[in-house]
């Protein structure tokens, strides 16, 4: 019998969907390794630990992302405003520009924050806030070699002011590395109106680009949070706490994701069938197999860490727990075994469960 029209145009069909879906998950991962680290590790240690991802992530898309968004002309406090509201929003973030002048401008990051996601807030210590502040926006005028440019925090996220908000300004005298970042609490952003905000030329930026876009912000925040997670913590606890967190969200999230992506069923084809969508919708080529009782799921690349070099074994462990969590509750008498790994020098990453 030929699919009903509501069945070919399901919802695992639209790469929008798709893309919505590896966002959710990695924002969850991200969200879930900041609580994690946190929790186990104390509030110092994750602060440091979102210090470095932030930079880290700043090096790779700051300066790369100017002609892309317009801002080359631009005064260099303007750029940075408009820089962090254009390229947040892209990636699905609520957040407001205010131009006060040439040499001025605000943003602000409004509740619910997307970083932290529903009740998570309530966990996150200050000191993961200041890391990022101190990771990247601090760092602005360092990149764009404006040794007067620094940034303003008049509230931060978890102190239940007004979310997010600050300035870029350029001051009058070359500011010292600790005087990049200050904070004044008692200052208040001003009003948002949209109509003043910068604006994305849809031309350039067509849905289905802004939709891939929004994939791509999460998954950076993954990538740079493993990678800074195995150079802050060593091998053995980056690998504990990126797994343990995978575990948790991928038995978390799974059921809503089979929603979104209109699979149903308990079977090993069901499983492969969510997971092979998935990777291909992370950007990568998957293949699977039925054997009897047996389904062998081969991944080939991984789009996730192409920005990391080598390839460190502690970035799969970690990322694995997503799909064993997964799985735990699809059938939590199936087995998952690694096969094969990219990251070992095989050719693809491979997976039988049975």
């Amino acid at each position: 019998m030929p699919p009903s029209p509501k069945t070919a145009a399901s919802a695992a069909d639209d790469d929008g969907v798709r893309w919505s879906a590896v966002a959710k998950l990695y924002h969850a991962y991200f969200t879930g390794l900041i609580l994690m680290i946190a929790s186990r590790q104390g509030s110092h240690s994750v602060g440091q630990w979102t210090q470095a991802l932030f930079r880290r992530q700043h090096h790779l898309r700051f300066l790369a992302s100017f002609e892309k968004l317009g801002l080359t002309a631009l005064p260099d406090a303007v750029a940075c405003a408009s820089y962090h509201y254009l390229s947040n929003a892209i990636g699905g973030v609520d957040v407001e520009y205010m131009y006060s002048h040439d040499r001025k401008a605000w943003v602000r990051f409004c509740h619910p924050r997307w970083i932290y996601g529903g009740t998570a807030i309530c966990g996150v210590p200050i000191e993961v806030g200041q890391g990022y502040i101190h990771g990247w926006y601090g760092h602005n005028g360092v990149s764009l070699n404006n040794p007067r440019l620094g940034f303003v925090c008049t509230s931060q996220d978890v102190t239940a002011e007004y979310g997010f908000a600050g300035y870029f300004q350029e001051f009058d005298d070359e500011l010292r590395p600790d005087q990049r970042v200050r904070f004044a609490p008692e200052e208040i952003a001003p009003a948002f109106d949209p109509a003043a905000a910068p604006k994305l030329d849809l031309s350039d930026w067509p849905a289905a680009r802004l939709q891939k876009a929004n994939r791509n912000y999460a998954m950076d925040f993954v990538s740079n949070g493993l990678v800074e997670l195995l150079r802050y913590f060593g091998t053995a606890d980056a690998s504990n706490l990126g797994h343990h967190t995978g575990q948790l969200i991928g038995r978390q999230f799974y059921r809503e994701l089979q929603t979104d992506l209109a699979i149903g069923g308990d079977t090993l084809a069901d499983f492969a069938q969510f997971m092979s969508i998935f990777i291909t919708a992370a950007g990568d080529r998957c293949v699977w197999q039925q054997h009897s009782e047996r389904i062998t799921i081969r991944q080939y690349g991984w789009r996730l860490m192409r920005d990391a070099s080598p390839l460190h074994p502690c970035y799969f462990d970690a990322w694995n727990g997503l799909w064993l969590g997964a799985l735990n509750v699809h059938d939590r008498f199936r087995r998952m075994q690694v096969t094969a790994r990219a990251d070992h020098g095989d050719d693809y990453f491979e997976w039988q469960i049975k």
